[in-house]
């Protein structure tokens, strides 16, 4: 049976909601636990504000394998954080416009035209108990390119309504 914590309000009828999976069963065949998550290549989001209670995590705890701007807090309260920095986006004119169960894409318009992309993904450490006090973390990252073009050029071609 699987369990998840969910770690953020949705944030509209159409927007995508994180959570944090916990297996405790064997994963099936076609659905790996995927232990270390993966950004998508692109720049760490710079000048991303450190919300409370979170402190910034340089090293993003080890567990990704891609640049990105990290913070960390205790898992049970990671939702009320990532609801945080939703709202603090959502401030800059960042609208959510897609994701899936632990990461939500932004986007921006561009003045000059096109849109830009950024990416907050939420992960914890699989290999240890999910306990409420155990780390959590969201990550930030650049989405590169014009996330509102479609074709094979895209980096996230068909993630967005076009």
């Amino acid at each position: 049976m699987m369990k998840t914590l969910l770690i953020a309000a949705v944030l509209t009828a159409a927007s995508p909601s994180l959570t944090l999976a916990q297996n405790t069963a064997a994963p099936a065949p076609q659905a790996p636990v995927q232990t270390a998550p993966t950004v998508p290549p692109g720049p760490a989001a710079t000048g991303m504000p450190v919300l409370p209670p979170a402190t910034e995590a340089a090293d993003c705890g080890g567990l990704l394998r891609s640049p990105a701007f990290c913070v960390t807090a205790q898992l049970d309260q990671i939702g009320a954080l990532a609801d945080a920095y939703t709202e603090h986006l959502a401030s800059l004119n960042w609208l959510a416009a897609d994701g899936d169960d632990n990461r939500v894409i932004f986007v921006r318009r561009r003045e000059g035209g096109g849109c830009d992309g950024l990416q907050m993904i939420a992960f914890y450490d699989e290999s240890k108990p999910a306990e409420a006090t155990a780390p959590g973390y969201l990550g930030f990252a650049v989405i590169p390119g014009d996330v509102c073009t479609s074709g094979p050029a895209s980096p996230v071609a068909g993630t967005l309504p076009q």
